[in-house]
């Protein structure tokens, strides 16, 4: 394995044309499909992930998750009691961001892929303890099985596999958390929402400008998920 080249001097044989081509090839792919039924699992589980991403900077802060629902409006709720309010708030979106950039940064590599797949069924599994409502209960249990089905066709049957998967799940997850951000936060401020909490919080913080803001870190993730992954793809 060569040493990473954090200029992408390397940069760009076939596999790192690939990549690019499949994120955009993804990217173009939810646009045109954004408002029908076929990606309404991916919106539900990319509301999972915001979700959990309270849940576990819940966690993280000493606090306690009583109950995490999934709703068929892509809406969800975290109950939790405990905590740092001031991470556990802006930690649905951001987190949101975080991961999509994580699984786009892990699809670079064929064991990465699959420790990144491995994880998100482990944090299903996880979440289905905490009270989750039927749509959470149907949205865990559906892509436990589809995600350990790829797992198993990647190592057993056809190679690659997981790769694709995981960048389309970094992708999508990315995506939905940025037009999140852009739809609840910056066109209009929504009552209940984290950043009219933030703004509650820090009453010199406007929901809005929290929006701008995490609009610019969700960005950030997703670039430098791209970014990564070309850099981890350039020392094979």
């Amino acid at each position: 394995m060569a040493a990473p080249s954090w200029t992408l001097e390397n940069c760009c044989g076939t596999l790192e044309i690939t990549f690019l081509c499949l994120f955009a090839g993804y990217m173009v792919i939810n646009f045109l499909l954004w408002n029908t039924f076929v990606v309404k699992p991916m919106k539900l589980i990319a509301v999972f992930v915001h979700e959990m991403s309270h849940a576990t900077a819940c966690w993280m802060t000493g606090g306690s998750v009583k109950g995490i629902e999934v709703h068929r409006n892509e809406g969800g709720v975290t109950k939790y009691v405990g905590g740092v309010r001031y991470i556990v708030i802006p930690a649905g979106y951001l987190g949101g961001a975080f991961w999509g950039g994580f699984f786009v940064t892990l699809s670079g590599d064929r064991i990465a892929s699959t420790v990144s797949a491995s994880l998100f069924v482990f944090a299903l599994l996880v979440a289905l303890k905490y009270s989750p409502n039927g749509t959470m209960v149907a949205l865990c249990l559906g892509f436990i099985v589809v995600t350990l089905a790829f797992i198993f066709i990647e190592w057993f049957v056809f190679s690659p596999i997981i790769q694709f998967v995981t960048l389309y799940y970094g992708v999508f997850i990315g995506t939905f958390s940025v037009y999140d951000i852009y739809d609840d936060l910056i066109t209009r401020t929504v009552d209940g929402s984290d950043a009219k909490a933030c703004h509650e919080l820090i009453p010199c913080c406007f929901p809005r400008c929290v929006g701008v803001q995490f609009a610019c870190v969700a960005l950030l993730f997703q670039g430098l998920g791209i970014y990564l992954a070309l850099v981890w793809m350039g020392t094979k």
